[in-house]
């Protein structure tokens, strides 16, 4: 099994989204490992603001397959493709990380780029792999939200309803 890192967004519906893409990564690889839940402005475009977070899975699914079993999660919960690349969605799920891979293929680039660039990604990161490395860089992830912390707004973090009933693994350091 291999630990892969995956983060959720939603500025359509979006608790009902969010939620319902917690329930379908519990339903198909058990337990999460859960950040908090983060509203943001919408990047590249004019939009209602986003819920963002991220989740810790263990799958024996390769990171293609990984991949594609995500692209059908968004389609169950009405993803619409073919628009503008940065447009409102129902549903967006990115495998950010995959243990420690570096893969480039074209469908598929780990880790992901915005892990650096972004703090909606990097902050819940660190959040629940904090202690955990970069397979690039090298730096801990509490390294690198360090980092971006001191040159970003910081994240406000909202309650979901509902979040306490999906089944979560015990934070870092608790077990695994």
């Amino acid at each position: 099994m291999a630990r892969a890192y995956i983060s959720i967004g939603s500025n359509i519906a979006p608790a009902a989204n969010v939620l319902a893409a917690l329930e379908l990564l519990a339903g198909n690889f058990g337990p999460l490992r859960c950040s908090g839940v983060y509203r943001t402005p919408a990047v590249g475009f004019d939009g209602e603001d986003f819920l963002n977070m991220v989740v810790g899975i263990d799958t024996a699914l390769p990171p293609l397959a990984l991949a594609q079993r995500l692209r059908e999660f968004e389609d169950l919960c009405g993803r619409v493709r073919g628009g503008a690349r940065f447009a409102a969605r129902t549903l967006d799920l990115d495998v950010l990380t995959y243990a420690s891979e570096v893969l480039d293929s074209a469908t598929l680039k780990l880790p992901r780029q915005e892990i650096t660039e972004q703090a909606f990604v990097l902050g819940p990161l660190a959040e629940i792999a904090g202690h955990e490395r970069h397979p690039v860089l090298g730096r801990a992830y509490a390294e690198l939200w360090q980092a971006m912390r001191a040159t970003t707004p910081p994240l406000m973090r909202v309650p979901l309803p509902g979040l306490d009933d999906i089944p979560q693994l015990p934070p870092a350091g608790e077990g695994r």
